[in-house]
């Protein structure tokens, strides 16, 4: 086949997108049957190689990225499956951090798009087989998957994990995944499977109760749970990572992430304890976790490029954590944040918490958020206002970002990946940047 011209390869790989970006029409339509049925005319890439398999509402992203940099500071060929990206697709679908090219995206969607209209498979089905099937093609050694939405139904739930973690559970997609935590921690815990090994994240004794006895049900072996089979100890969060005391299988050592938080630490132990509990060349990766720890990146997660500051926070609790990070490392101050959430999102609680942190919030619409969820900014306005908050509204996202920097030492960026996003593609931020 002719190579196509830059231009026209790129005109080629937008079109293929806005194509698979149309299946995200509608409610999502949670479900395994779709995606079983493509794998398997696929040839069923997916049990090539093997899976460590993560959900959680908060710290999944985190845990993910830990496993990859330890399993590729080993030597390993590692594949990377995580959801949304910031800036380009591609981010979604790497290997040994390197983005699935534009070619072989474009590619991959035009010869199986008969197939994907074929079976009415979702966006996120599609993205999911093909990032599976990539792999293959690459021949990695193990691929690390990020659940997208729940895990019971999420279309990634179709691996046999070798290991499958669960982080910390929040309020998140409770149209989907029920209107309690013990709801959502089932939806979640749907991930673990009868023979792989099973790790339970979450510090919360009760949710933790419910994780691990959906575990045992299930027949996973062995099932792992923090505060029972490994601890956690005097965290210390600094400008540079999160420093902490692991306790595990008789042995107490001192290990250092680059990742900024106090929950950082235990979702690096969760990571540690998928290894662990993998057990052979697994166990061998996680018994050297301080050699290769600082080589975890993770892109708008405490994004530091001074003054500016990309953090995403969907929900609440995210937010929470931004503030508790914020306050613990001492950033410069004035601060001012910029900010836009989706409608569906508890933007309240979002601006709550940000304004502990904050002299300046400015509230703003994000370019790439979906119409149908673009919040509204009189409401919010009006809302902030009423509740006496330090609220700026301007509406362009590029005067938004502009103005906050003018004024401040330090500008947070925050709210949907959305946001995040299109703020550092604006500064032009490389989210796989080094």
């Amino acid at each position: 086949m002719t190579a196509l011209a830059p231009d026209a390869l790129d005109a080629a790989y937008h079109e293929a997108l806005g194509r698979l970006f149309a299946r995200t029409g509608g409610a999502w339509r949670l479900g395994l049957e779709r995606v079983t049925a493509l794998l398997s005319a696929l040839g069923d890439p997916h049990v090539a190689y093997p899976v460590f398999h993560v959900a959680g509402t908060n710290g999944k992203g985190s845990t993910v990225a830990t496993l990859d940099a330890l399993l590729r500071g080993a030597g390993m060929r590692v594949g990377r499956y995580t959801s949304p990206h910031l800036v380009d697709f591609s981010e979604r679908v790497v290997v040994n951090g390197v983005p699935m090219t534009h070619a072989a995206i474009t590619a991959w969607l035009t010869r199986w798009e008969p197939l994907l209209s074929d079976l009415g498979a979702t966006f996120f089905e599609a993205t999911t087989a093909m990032a599976l099937s990539h792999f293959a093609e690459e021949r990695v050694e193990v691929a690390v998957v990020e659940v997208g939405l729940g895990g019971r139904l999420d279309a990634t739930n179709v691996v046999q994990p070798l290991a499958a973690g669960v982080t910390q559970i929040g309020f998140d997609h409770m149209e989907y995944l029920g209107d309690s935590l013990e709801a959502i921690a089932g939806e979640k815990a749907g991930i673990f499977k009868g023979s792989a090994v099973a790790v339970v994240g979450d510090t919360s004794p009760e949710i933790r109760s419910v994780l691990q006895k959906h575990a045992e049900t299930a027949g996973a072996a062995p099932v792992l749970v923090t505060g029972r089979d490994w601890q956690v100890e005097d965290i210390r969060v600094h400008a540079q990572g999160t420093t902490f005391t692991l306790h595990a299988d008789g042995q107490c050592r001192r290990l250092t992430t680059p990742l900024v938080g106090q929950f950082q630490a235990h979702n690096a132990a969760a990571a540690l304890a998928m290894l662990r509990g993998a057990g052979g060349r697994w166990a061998e990766v996680e018994a050297r976790a301080a050699d290769w720890l600082p080589g975890v990146r993770l892109a708008g997660r405490f994004h530091q490029a001074p003054p500016w500051l990309f953090d995403v926070a969907h929900n609440a609790d995210g937010a929470a954590t931004v503030v508790e990070n914020l306050l613990a490392v001492g950033m410069p101050h004035p601060l001012t944040a910029v900010v836009c959430v989706l409608r569906d999102k508890d933007w309240r609680g979002i601006i709550r918490a940000v304004a502990r942190a904050a002299e300046r919030i400015v509230v703003t619409i994000a370019p790439t958020s979906p119409p149908n969820r673009v919040w509204d900014l009189v409401e919010v306005e009006q809302w902030a206002l009423a509740e006496e908050l330090p609220i700026e509204r301007i509406d362009d996202f590029g005067h938004a970002l502009a103005h906050a920097h003018a004024e401040a030492a330090t500008v947070l960026v925050t709210g949907s990946f959305h946001t995040v996003g299109d703020a550092m593609e604006r500064l032009q931020v490389h989210p796989l940047a080094r």
